[in-house]
């Protein structure tokens, strides 16, 4: 065989073994786990709850969900809670009405990974509760519904649904998620959503942010 052919063989077993190893690598590697949008740094989180307005909570008096228009239509059949599901998830299947049959999530508050969306909440970082009392009362229907339906920010996360039932509308002061590790994290989102809705602190829940943020 003349060695041009040779070398030409070699060459090619040797692309041939190289594509098999990549395509094992790219079939074994583990899938990226999908997130809400980055909060901002500790650093700039920490800027920014000082710059916040500290004021005592308002009253829920007026106060109604309904008052935030929420899983507003995204794009297509996808309102803002599948189109969540779809982006915290891993795998996600959706069916024609954009409804999650299945895939899975890993909740950041408690660890814990689900196979069901049933067994998930969307929690709204600050709770609408929450917003109404630090400044929301007053704003317009189209700016609640605008809050409620944050993609931008680190607003939306999918979460253990009884975990953020115990949550209910509390601020970091009388709430954090069990699970420490993630608390640095929820710390920095809770203010950056604060601040960029210019929304008010109370003073125990800035001392609860700023000492998360200083352990960071």
């Amino acid at each position: 065989m003349p060695l041009g052919n040779v070398y030409a063989r070699r060459l090619a077993v040797l692309a041939t073994s190289a594509a098999v190893t990549l395509t094992g690598l790219l079939a074994t590697a583990p899938a990226a786990q999908a997130a809400m949008p980055t909060p901002v740094s500790a650093a700039t989180a920490r800027s920014y709850l000082a710059a916040l307005t500290v004021k005592a909570e308002g009253s829920s008096t007026g106060y109604s969900r309904d008052l935030f228009p929420h899983w507003i239509t995204q794009s297509g059949a996808c309102n803002t809670r599948e189109t969540v599901l779809k982006r915290d998830g891993v795998n996600v299947v959706t069916d024609s009405n954009c409804a999650s049959v299945s895939g899975s999530w890993y909740s950041e508050y408690d660890g814990a990974t689900w196979t069901a969306a049933s067994d998930l909440d969307i929690d709204h970082v600050v709770a609408l509760a929450e917003a109404w009392r630090s400044g929301a009362s007053s704003w317009t229907t189209s700016q609640r519904q605008a809050f409620a339906n944050d993609l931008t920010r680190p607003q939306l996360i999918a979460v253990t649904d009884n975990v953020n039932q115990a949550k209910s509308d509390l601020d970091p002061a009388e709430w954090l998620p069990p699970r420490t590790a993630y608390r640095c994290t929820y710390a920095r989102a809770w203010v950056h959503v604060k601040y960029h809705w210019n929304l008010t602190v109370d003073s125990a829940e800035k001392s609860a942010l700023q000492s998360v943020l200083n352990a960071c």
